[in-house]
């Protein structure tokens, strides 16, 4: 996962300002703090659970590489989150918060028009999860997941 200097810098930050001892690791309370300062995020019990228990038994908290790849991957995920709501609001231009057979008929269009137009009903129906002839984000954020295994008709798109 790419990480720039900037970010491995402000990760050992927070994770410096949240080590209140000094004492080289994070806490369960020290990582909540770290994760409400990074994303303004609370973490559940069972989040906290969780992340404990991939310590090794001879540390007493979340050492900074472990913080590093943690932070890391949520960052990433975050951003994927944003890049995909901020795609499907673009296909949304009525703001209506699902596309129509025709929003995605003029979307596709534009993205890919090279493909034959027998296709856009048969990728409608493959986005259109719940088959309610509208695509909501949840439909389309899960394409987009899906369109980037290569089985997917998306992923030729």
């Amino acid at each position: 996962m790419g990480v720039s200097s900037a970010q491995v810098n402000f990760f050992l930050q927070v994770f410096e300002v949240c080590d209140e001892d000094n004492k080289g690791y994070l806490s369960r309370e020290e990582l909540k703090v770290a994760i409400v300062l990074l994303f303004s995020y609370k973490l559940s019990k069972v989040e906290v659970d969780a992340v404990m228990s991939s310590v090794k038994p001879e540390n007493s908290g979340i050492l900074f590489e472990k913080f590093l790849d943690l932070m890391s991957a949520r960052k990433a995920a975050q951003l994927y989150n944003s890049e995909t709501w901020q795609i499907f609001t673009a296909f949304d231009v009525q703001s209506r918060g699902f596309l129509t057979f025709e929003d995605f008929k003029k979307t596709f269009n534009s993205v890919s028009s090279k493909l034959p137009e027998s296709i856009i009903p048969e990728a409608f129906r493959e986005v259109d999860q719940d088959s309610d002839g509208c695509i909501s984000f949840k439909d389309f954020e899960s394409a987009m997941k899906y369109g980037q295994d290569e089985g997917s008709l998306l992923y030729f798109a």
